[in-house]
């Protein structure tokens, strides 16, 4: 992957360590990627001015908070218009759990991660969503098993 313009190999460092631990004070951060604690901490600064970090979140465990199960939901719209857009984008920002949502292109316009507790708890949501918007066809797909879930980007020279 080619570099990133503005962020130099220190800068990487430190997006790659935050990203595995976004809770390390920044002295551990500046020790791991071999700057001065101050340099460090300017750099963090600039880094989240500049958009790179866009915010810190704690990642809590979805089946420890009963929704463990992951549906994966591609829809056809009825139409292509931007108030169908809209009214989907609307009936989701209302559906706390649909995380995910995306525009696609091939046979599905619309793709949906959603996370519940158990398929009656999927069949709710979808009953809500499909009061909300009018949907051409919906397929849903049940993940049996978690191979690899991470919320690292990949990194320019880190591959």
């Amino acid at each position: 992957m080619d570099s990133v313009e503005g962020l130099d190999g220190h800068d990487i460092a430190i997006l790659a360590v935050l990203q595995d631990d976004a809770d390390l004070p920044v002295a551990q951060v500046a020790e791991r990627v071999h700057l001065s604690p101050n340099a460090c901490w300017r750099r963090i600064k600039r880094l989240e001015e500049d958009g790179f970090i866009s915010r810190r979140v704690a990642l809590l465990d979805s089946r420890k908070l009963r929704a463990g199960v992951t549906v994966f939901v591609s829809l056809k719209a009825t139409e292509h218009t931007d108030e169908w857009a809209e009214s989907l984008a609307a009936a989701v920002r209302k559906t706390p759990e649909v995380v995910e949502l995306y525009r696609m292109s091939g046979a599905a316009d619309y793709l949906l991660k959603v996370l519940v507790e158990d398929i009656a708890a999927y069949d709710r949501v979808y009953k809500r969503l499909s009061r909300a918007v009018r949907l051409a066809d919906v397929n849903s797909a049940f993940a049996v098993e978690e191979i690899k879930h991470t919320t690292a980007i990949p990194l320019p020279g880190r591959g």
